[in-house]
């Protein structure tokens, strides 16, 4: 097939334009008002500037079509380096926010690195911009993958799941946000309680970067310990319309882009996923499906004020294909639930523009619909035979004021939250622990909760000092203990300084709080009462220090070592083990009986390189060496965590070539992960195996052993053909050309010949046997898209 698309694209490629006007204006950002006589260019090419006029427009001549930052420079203000914008058919105006500076100038100078730098966070955060998104290998533009390659993030081996694990943090202790919207879970089929999914529900055609923060994250944002997310979405064209449609690795899309009047701009998108169609055509046991849609709405109602307003749902069914034969089936299906589910987020965010101010407030509503469906050897015949049924739904209104004061060199924001939390919960469930049970309970449970935050960032006139401090209180009304505000602070401080030209230290410390789980908090006894009344909210105290090296403008390279402590971390009662160390599988995590006594710490050291030359090659280069422990209380002995892989190692390459082809290559090592032994005298007693379908672990050698390590090499090739006013790509990815195996245990699975048909039930046992567990077959993607 890729030999045909080869054919068809040499035989249109002579058809196609190679050049594009490029038109924008450029504001002031405190007064919104136009700036004349501002430089702005094409950042690393010669001879692509420009000068506004008058009215702050300007327009860029005849641009090779690509993906492009701009560089704006205008006397009295500070120099300006954009995200990055795709030159192509139908590209929307740029608008260039300047901000004034302190220096007294007397020149301009044009000079910047091609790494954008957030004011807010000097250390520990990276930005991914439209050319990693666009064409890193093996990450089919789902944006948990691709910051897969950036320092101190791990990976599920196998690549069928998105958990995200930063720095030795479990999956649920990562936040997202979407243009300033909180989205409790970025993936289709998501593990309630965690973060982890099969696959990103975002749609990569709409989002403009991504700033994506592993420690002193911004005291505007809750709940963090691990991660923050913070996606921001393209603006939609003023003067045109737009669509884009694409066939990626398992969906089909639709995005677009309209107006209303001259003030108001829409943004959406659609997706069809055709898993199901592949899956069964593969012999998968499982078959998902997905659905999903995202819309931005962005109003200018005056030069001064504007409204923002974002949506993101989804809908996902995952159906078992009972017909599929052979062990491996056999066993995925003796396991997992028909699950079904339904995600929707939505906001609105208002800005008014009042000089040095800028205030906003933000209003969002977060849903999550989950519900898990199981019969023991999948017959429905009897309810008897029922082992799970599970309906549950998450609510979250929240509300939020904030004012951000701009000055010369200072930057000071102050806010306030507040939110109520809905949790539904009815469960009815057959457990085993000495003996078969039921638990059957139903929850309705309701949150309050409220923050307050405040954070101010002072750079020096000559931008060698950065120094951001900041707070922030939470409380909810859960328990008197979760009320007390006062003992929730999360105080932060981060300092760089640019000791060199080329060289620059960063340090930073800082203290961050997150609310246990919905599923944890309103777990209940048959009686009706809830169990985890003494859960805390969880602490981490982090701190980090690295130095950074900026060379010609073109390379940076940085190496940070970092220091993370957690206590009040809930313990499962029944596994005795930490609950952060679950989490890595489809259903719910945390509906059970938990403890605030474990405690945690994770450590290590970070090396990266990132090397471009604008419009032509682009190397990300990365490496962690870590460690991730949990103990049951202070008085335990630290124990290796599920997610110590001990080191990480990623290499991604992208080169431009001529013609519009482009070709990039990842190759990524990680050490292997911690594993608990199977419990085969529990695992094998009919009882137990029949309300699991799956076995049990031995969790008294909890991560005894661990397996090997694993490395995966991926392959992309890309080919754009840009005509005077539209746009036709296609691509190959291959992931895991080398077909590398990641081995782990041999799983004990029933034969269904019960051994001991002579004795009692509660003692009668399978006769067991063992299914070889190996994944990472190589996994070709050819994916199109047109753009008009």
């Amino acid at each position: 097939m890729f030999i045909v698309m080869l054919g068809m694209i040499s035989g249109i490629t002579m058809l196609a334009d190679d050049i594009y006007n490029l038109s924008g204006h450029v504001i002031d950002k405190t007064t919104r008002k136009p700036v004349a006589n501002a430089y702005v260019g094409v950042y690393g090419m010669q001879g692509f500037y420009t000068s506004t006029d008058s009215s702050g427009n300007f327009e860029i001549k005849a641009v090779p079509p690509g993906i492009y930052k701009l560089q704006a420079t205008c006397m009295g203000f500070k120099s300006l380096l954009s995200a990055e914008y795709i030159i192509a058919p139908q590209m929307p105006l740029i608008e260039l926010e300047l901000d004034e500076t302190a220096m007294q100038l007397n020149e301009i100078t044009v000079s910047s690195t091609s790494f954008r730098k957030i004011k807010e966070s000097p250390v520990s955060m990276q930005i991914i911009g439209l050319h990693e998104i666009e064409k890193s290998p093996g990450g089919n533009r789902d944006i948990s993958r691709i910051i897969r390659s950036y320092p101190g993030v791990s990976f599920s081996v196998g690549g069928y799941r998105n958990d995200l694990i930063v720095r030795g943090g479990a999956p649920s202790e990562n936040r997202f946000y979407l243009d300033g919207v909180e989205i409790p879970n970025i993936n289709h089929f998501a593990t309630q309680g965690a973060s982890g999914g099969a696959v990103s529900i975002l749609n990569a055609d709409l989002i403009r970067e991504v700033q994506f923060y592993t420690g002193m994250f911004p005291a505007d944002k809750e709940g963090a310990m691990s991660s923050v997310m913070d996606i921001r979405l393209r603006d939609g064209n003023i003067d045109k319309h737009s669509y884009k449609a694409t066939i990626g690795a398992s969906e089909f899309s639709l995005s677009g882009t309209e107006h209303y009047k001259e003030n108001t701009t829409f943004l959406f998108s659609v997706r069809q996923s055709y898993l199901q169609m592949l899956f069964k055509l593969f012999g998968l046991p499982f078959l998902p499906n997905f659905i999903d849609c995202q819309l931005k709405v962005k109003s200018r109602i005056t030069p001064h004020d504007e409204i923002t307003v974002v949506g993101l749902a989804g809908i996902d069914d995952m159906k078992l294909n009972k017909d599929e034969k052979g062990e491996d089936a056999e066993y995925i299906l003796s396991y997992l639930p028909r699950i079904k589910q339904r995600t929707m987020t939505g906001g609105a965010v208002y800005k008014h523009y009042a000089g040095e101010n800028i205030q906003s407030v933000t209003l969002s509503y977060n849903y999550l619909r989950n519900e898990n469906l199981k019969y023991t050897n999948n017959d429905e015949s009897s309810e008897d035979n029922k082992t799970l049924d599970l309906k549950s739904t998450e609510q979250k209104v929240t509300l939020k004021a904030e004012n951000r004061r701009n000055g010369k060199n200072w930057t000071i924001a102050t806010g306030m939250d507040g939110y109520y939390s809905s949790y539904y919960n009815k469960t009815f469930q057959r457990l085993f622990v000495d003996t078969t049970y039921i638990s059957q309970y139903m929850t309705k449970l309701g949150i309050f909760g409220w923050g307050l935050y405040a954070s101010a960032r002072y750079r020096s006139s000559d931008e060698k000092v950065t120094i951001t401090v900041g707070a922030r209180f939470d409380g909810s009304d859960y328990s008197a203990e979760m009320s007390r505000f006062w003992k929730h602070i999360s105080p932060r401080i981060s300092f760089s300084y640019r000791f060199k030209p080329s060289w620059s230290i960063n340090l930073g410390a800082g203290m961050f709080n997150q609310l246990p789980a919905y599923t944890s908090l309103g777990y209940k006894d048959s009686d009706g009462l809830l169990l985890n009344k003494d859960l805390k909210y969880m602490i981490v105290r982090s701190g980090s220090a690295g130095i950074e090296y900026n060379n010609n403008e073109m390379m940076v390279i940085t190496a940070e070592g970092f220091y993370k402590r957690y206590v009040n971390a809930p313990l499962s009662i029944n596994d005795q083990i930490p609950l952060a160390c679950k989490g890595n599988d489809y259903g719910i995590v945390g509906n059970e009986l938990l403890a605030p006594t474990a405690e945690g710490r994770a450590y290590g050291v970070e090396a990266s390189i990132r090397w471009q030359i604008p419009s032509k090659f682009y190397l990300v280069s990365s490496v962690t060496l870590y460690k991730s422990e949990y103990r049951n209380d202070k008085n335990s002995k630290y124990i290796a965590s599920a997610w110590d892989n001990k080191f990480i190692i990623n290499l991604l390459g992208t080169y431009n070539m001529n013609k519009g082809w482009s070709c990039g290559m990842k190759f990524s090592a990680i050490g292997g992960a911690p594993d608990t032994p199977y419990d085969l005298e529990k695992s094998s007693l009919v009882e137990a195996w029949n309300v699991r379908g799956r076995p049990y672990f031995d969790y008294s050698k909890y991560n005894q052993f661990r397996n090997k390590t694993y490395a995966q090499l991926d392959l992309r090739v890309d080919k754009m053909l840009y005509f005077h006013k539209w746009m036709l790509g296609f691509y190959l990815d291959i992931q895991n050309v080398t077909k590398s195996t990641y081995r782990e245990q041999d799983i004990p699975m029933s034969t269904g010949v019960i051994e001991n048909p002579q004795d009692s039930p509660a003692q009668q046992r399978y006769k067991m046997k063992y299914i070889k567990q190996e994944s990472g077959s190589m996994l070709p993607t050819i994916g199109a898209t047109v753009q008009f």
